[in-house]
């Protein structure tokens, strides 16, 4: 065999092959080796320090801005990320300041989400484990409310519609029993509810309020009927509808906020589903530390909840309530100063005009009437036109009914528990509403509509006349050939249903 440093030989029986490599051999590979960087680093004769970044951060104020639960931000501290959700999954991170309120967090959202409607937008603290929810006060500030938060409980924010949140200032005459309620230095000196809330938010009188509520005890069953009084000082508990000797102090109303309980039946096991709970500020989220009571009616329920807010701040309440009715007589929108002049010298020519009287027209010369002067006129022309679209459609194409799709008061497959739900959670107020698909009956729509505290649903069924398909709530007395037509004559005229369409249920995503 052949001795060579370039060949190989290789034997196969009596003959000797000589085999040639055919990639040449590589040089021995090298490993690399860890450099040691030192502290200091010279650029240009200057001293650079490695703890000193040479690329500046471009968002310095996006870092450590998140709060953890149970503490309050620095001093230091300007901004702060929260998470806020706008239904059960769907959320938005926002960046907010130390001292934002509920309300201006509200306004950044419906900025944020674009939303149409900019009123009755509210900020709700929500315990999802322990069906807790609450309103929180325009004035509230949010990082706060969150520092109230423990680890050991989930607890969020969300962003949704609140109608009743003022609405006692609406109905201010009938929004408390006059039997409930009387003066706490005299308990036989009655009083009404427009004095009752007048007295709250004014700080000049001292009124309370008792009444009957079921309180849960240490287990799930053990439920008993116990005698309330709600004053300034906090709300006292007895067995007995006796006087004052036999009261003991039940909650402090300074330290505590006052929460609607959601599905109190099954959770714990209460004897109505009307529950609301008294839970500690500073509370760990244990159910031991929450006084959670049953009424008889949600007319109860919505009673006490607005009476235990009014007792704690009262007079901010007001304030706030002020503060939002101002704002919705405010432009929505500034006016360009060009556009102001050129209209200027026409709209200064033009009078708000009365011809109802025998002796011709008159100038209105009082503002506050030429403007209701105004909103008659608007409203007589809006239902003439509703009518004029009810009329029998003379169009032979087929109608398209899916129109209604981009309102927002239009929910597609939503149940009918789900409905009530939604509904109940965005205020309980007269006029409440939302469109939806039928379960049971194909082609068909339900109108779930709030009167009187419960919700009620409404068919609306699809009938042909000489070929043409039209909607009816009301057996074919009233047709429309869409809902948007539908929800607009009812928003006018309360025809077959108990009140008028007012309030539309929105939802939007964030």
């Amino acid at each position: 065999m052949k001795d060579s440093s370039d060949e190989e030989d290789v034997s196969l029986g009596c003959s000797t092959l000589t085999l040639s490599p055919l990639v040449p051999e590589s040089p021995p590979r090298r490993r690399s080796q860890p450099i040691l960087i030192s502290t200091n680093r010279k650029k240009g004769g200057e001293v650079l320090s490695s703890s000193e970044s040479p690329i500046p951060n471009p968002f310095p104020e996006l870092c450590n801005l998140s709060l953890p639960n149970g503490s309050l931000p620095s001093e230091s501290s300007d901004k702060f990320v929260i998470k806020v959700y706008g239904d059960e999954s769907a959320y938005k991170t926002i960046l907010i300041g130390r001292q934002a309120t509920a309300r201006e967090v509200c306004q950044l959202l419906v900025q944020s989400a674009h939303c149409s409607n900019e009123d009755n937008w509210a900020l709700l603290e929500i315990y999802p484990t322990l069906g807790l929810e609450r309103c929180l006060e325009d004035h509230e500030i949010v990082l706060e409310v969150q520092a109230t938060w423990s680890d050991k409980v989930e607890a969020r924010f969300m962003f949704s519609k609140n109608y009743d949140k003022y609405e006692f200032f609406h109905i201010q005459w009938r929004f408390f029993a006059n039997g409930m309620i009387s003066d706490s230095e005299d308990a036989m000196k009655k009083t009404t509810s427009t004095v009752f809330i007048r007295e709250l938010t004014s700080n000049v009188k001292s009124p309370q309020i008792k009444g009957f509520f079921y309180l849960k005890g240490y287990f799930k069953t053990s439920w008993k009927k116990m005698f309330f009084t709600l004053r300034r000082s906090g709300l006292y508990i007895s067995t007995k509808q006796t006087g004052d000797q036999h009261l003991k102090e039940f909650a402090n109303l300074n330290v505590s906020n006052v929460y609607k309980v959601v599905d109190g039946c099954k959770q714990y096991g209460a004897p109505t589903e009307f529950n609301f709970c008294i839970k500690p500020t500073k509370s760990q989220g244990q159910v031991k530390d929450l006084k959670i009571m049953c009424a008889e009616t949600e007319e109860m329920r919505k009673m006490w909840i607005c009476a235990f807010r009014l007792f704690k701040c009262g007079r901010q309440i007001k304030l706030n309530y002020n503060a939002v009715s101002e704002s919705k007589l405010a432009p929505r929108t500034p006016v360009s100063p060009k556009l102001t002049e050129s209209k200027s010298e026409s709209e200064n020519s033009l009078v708000a005009m009365d011809f109802t009287g025998k002796a011709g027209g008159r100038i209105i010369e009082n503002p506050t009437e030429a403007h209701n002067a105004e909103e008659e006129e608007a409203q007589a022309w809006r239902k003439r036109e509703t009518l004029r679209f009810c009329q029998p459609n003379t169009n032979s194409e087929p109608q398209d009914f899916s129109f209604h799709e981009t309102h927002p008061w239009f929910y597609g497959g939503l149940t009918r528990n789900e409905a009530e739900k939604l509904i109940e959670k965005q205020g309980l107020v007269d006029g409440m509403f939302l469109m939806r698909r039928s379960q049971q009956h194909e082609n068909c729509f339900v109108l779930s509509l709030c009167h009187e505290l419960k919700v009620k649903h409404f068919i609306v069924i699809p009938v042909l006349e000489d070929g043409k398909k039209y909607l009816t709530l009301d057996d074919g007395k009233t047709r429309f050939i869409d809902l948007l037509q539908l929800v607009e004559f009812y928003q006018i005229n309360k025809g077959a249903l108990p009140v008028c369409l007012t309030r539309p249920c929105i939802c939007v995503p964030l």
